[in-house]
């Protein structure tokens, strides 16, 4: 019987927002979910997260904004990650992101934004549901 690619998640902390409890939460519940899992850690750039994501094959990044840079930060990785002819890597996210800007990164690529307070099964179900192993 032959082994299912199991999806292997990116999840990282961009920008100068200090505060990662959010993002290890969700690292953890994915990773206990039987997901593969990378916490690129802190103050990463788009450019370090994208060069991670490709660097280790991973279906899906999932990013944690909590300092108000969502409207740059998303969209870049989304420019870099075509840049890169890997825009079948999804995109996810969470933080405090006003739900207007959430609708407009959607339009522009990212598939799910996760309010505060999301249980990290709703999170866990949307993975199971949209992403499939890349390769």
């Amino acid at each position: 019987m032959a082994q299912k690619n199991k999806i292997r998640i990116l999840i990282g902390k961009a920008g100068l927002d200090g505060h990662d409890r959010g993002a290890k939460i969700v690292a953890r519940a994915l990773r206990d979910a039987g997901y593969e899992v990378i916490y690129t850690g802190l103050h990463q750039t788009p450019e370090a997260i994208v060069e991670t994501a490709l660097q280790e094959d991973v279906d899906v990044i999932g990013i944690s904004i909590l300092s108000g840079a969502h409207n740059y930060i998303f969209p870049e990785i989304i420019k870099l990650l075509k840049e890169n002819g890997s825009d079948d890597i999804m995109v996810f996210g969470g933080g405090i992101i006003p739900r207007d800007d959430a609708k407009n990164l959607k339009k522009q690529g990212i598939k799910e934004i996760f309010e505060p307070g999301t249980p990290t099964g709703k999170i866990t179900g949307w993975v199971k549901e949209n992403v499939h192993p890349r390769f």
